[in-house]
């Protein structure tokens, strides 16, 4: 079965950052638009960022506006998600997926496939 597989997660402070990155030994990301996700406990996959097949276009959720940024090398299979500034909100797990279903809106999990089991990211207030 094709998974993602994404790493960089980890436990920082407030005001802190980490740099997730995602990326897969089946895949070719290079041809797919891909998200990045978090699901909290208790809640639902949120759509954190979203990034064109040649990173020609990138869209945030509202609440990383200004603080995450995401990026692609297709030479090296890999997507990224900086994170600075970082809150006790953004605690969750982290997940990346290509978007696998044309047409919707970007930050909507059932577009996506090929999901990974993601990387833990704990902010400590």
């Amino acid at each position: 079965q094709v998974q993602l597989v994404e790493s960089g997660g980890g436990l920082v402070q407030a005001g802190g950052s980490l740099r997730l990155s995602c990326t897969s030994s089946e895949l070719t990301l290079g041809v797919y638009n891909m998200g990045w996700f978090r699901q909290g406990p208790g809640k639902e996959r949120e759509g954190v960022s979203y990034i064109t097949f040649n990173g020609g276009a990138t869209l945030y959720g509202d609440s990383v506006k200004g603080r995450f940024t995401i990026s692609r090398d297709n030479a090296k299979n890999t997507v990224y998600l900086q994170m600075n500034s970082l809150k006790p909100e953004d605690t969750a797990m982290y997940f990346c997926a290509p978007k696998i279903q044309g047409g919707g809106d970007w930050y909507d999990p059932t577009l996506y496939g090929y999901w990974g089991q993601g990387t833990q990211v704990t902010v400590s207030s």
